[in-house]
């Protein structure tokens, strides 16, 4: 293959696309201006906009969902430094086609005396080697590389490449971000379907955009879809869209009462220890677009108020889900919620420790702060022992059984039980040992 053919066969990435292609791609942003999204990257003194804005690259590794605008900005990356930008993916490329874009690239910034830029998607489906053939490139400054992953590059990049790239991460589109694009692209008479005079209704937006979750490529397209099936129509209403992602939008207003009414039917299913619906109401809280951090929150939450110590193992469960989600996110971030759901559900039920705070709670709202009794108050200095401060207290661990004979509330609570354990799961054993130990000493 001679020097430059590769260029010849891969058409400059930044080129306008076809009349014919999909919508998202005819939309994509050609400038920082119509970017959306981003701003804790692209924003003013942040590191992507003002790469672009200086037209100074490095490079890169570009980790977030789909959807969110990585190739976009490694289209504006180039643009800015008037770089050539070569596009590979990392699906289809061997080493042996890696090897031909560094020499073409190296041949092209003999040529141009510009640096290019070599744009890797899915840079993850490399493997080691085909990493280790671009690594003495991007050293060199043969080319400035900028790799896109969904997945984490701290697992799928080789070391010796991280550390020459700065990584950063983007996040998914926010409603109101998709939002934007999707009125822009309604009313772009020359790249969008400004032509076709639609509108979206207002329940079909909400379920676009519920639909996409954050990712404008299946927002816009879905959406292109839709307007095909409205052909004749002066709106794309809920059924093109639903038509379109092939799904049907779930009674579910997460600001109104069937929000509510869900949620509660899921507490109520754990709480009943019933997994079957506790996964059900779960699934149909996440098909319907609900926050699954919302949803990891409500379990966090059950796990004390609803379990509390008769499962000691819930609550560290039902926050390794939360963290879970946050680690790997949708669609897979749903396995470790359901998980928990089913667990939670399943194991022992107590809210003794939940109505212990309560009734707590109201004791030091009925007497105010009631004086600590002195044998526990603490005693630093000579004047405080004088005073009699911690005399009579008894360390526990020196007493046979760790017992103790004196009590820890204040005298005017001195016989209150605020905590009753039940007789289910490890409760049980807790309500024996706190019996035993609340019998007087013989």
């Amino acid at each position: 293959m001679s020097q430059g053919t590769l260029f010849e066969r891969a058409p400059d990435a930044l080129a306008p696309p076809p009349a014919d292609a999909p919508l998202a791609e005819r939309m994509r942003p050609r400038d920082l201006a119509e970017y959306v999204g981003q701003n804790h990257l692209v924003g003013p003194s942040r590191l992507i906009g003002e790469m672009i804005r200086g037209g100074s690259v490095q490079s890169l590794i570009l980790w977030g969902p789909p959807g969110t605008g990585k190739t976009t900005l490694a289209r504006l990356l180039a643009a800015a430094s008037n770089a050539r930008c070569i596009q590979l993916s990392a699906v289809m490329s061997g080493v042996k086609e890696l090897r031909q874009a560094m020499a073409d690239a190296a041949a092209e910034r003999a040529r141009r005396g510009a640096r290019p830029v070599l744009f890797v998607d899915e840079i993850h489906r490399f493997n080691k080697s085909q990493q280790d053939a671009l690594l003495p490139h991007v050293e060199s400054g043969t080319v400035t590389l900028i790799g896109a992953t969904t997945e984490n590059p701290s697992f799928e990049v080789i070391a010796p490449l991280l550390s020459r790239c700065s990584v950063v991460v983007l996040e998914p589109l926010s409603g109101e971000d998709l939002a934007a694009l999707v009125e822009r692209a309604l009313g772009d008479r020359e790249r969008g379907l400004g032509k076709l005079g639609l509108t979206l209704g207002e329940k079909a937006e909400d379920f676009l955009l519920a639909h996409a979750a954050g990712d404008a490529r299946a927002a816009l397209n879905t959406l292109e879809s839709a307007a095909g099936l409205a052909r004749g129509c002066a709106n794309i209403e809920i059924e093109h869209v639903e038509e379109a992602a092939q799904r049907r939008a779930l009674l579910y207003d997460k600001s109104g009462e069937e929000h509510y009414n869900v949620v509660s039917a899921f507490i109520k299913s754990m709480r009943g220890s019933d997994p079957d619906a506790a996964v059900y109401w779960l699934m149909r809280m996440i098909e319907a677009g609900e926050d699954p951090r919302f949803i990891a929150r409500r379990m966090v939450i059950f796990a004390s108020e609803d379990i509390g110590t008769a499962d000691p193992q819930a609550l560290p469960l039902a926050i390794a889900a939360r963290d879970a989600f946050e680690f790997v996110g949708l669609p897979e971030g749903r396995i470790p919620l359901a998980h928990a759901a089913v667990y939670l559900a399943s194991a022992a039920k107590s809210n003794a420790a939940y109505s212990a705070m309560g009734a707590a709670a109201a004791d030091v709202r009925r007497h105010g702060a009631l004086p600590v009794p002195p044998h526990l108050r603490n005693a630093p200095t000579r004047l405080m022992k004088d005073l009699g401060y911690g005399e009579g207290y008894e360390y526990a661990h020196d007493q046979p059984g760790g017992r103790v004979s004196h009590a820890h509330l204040p005298d005017q609570l001195r016989d209150v039980r605020y905590y009753r354990p039940s007789d289910r799961g490890a409760e049980s054993r807790i309500k024996q040992r706190l019996e035993s130990r609340r019998q007087p000493k013989k």
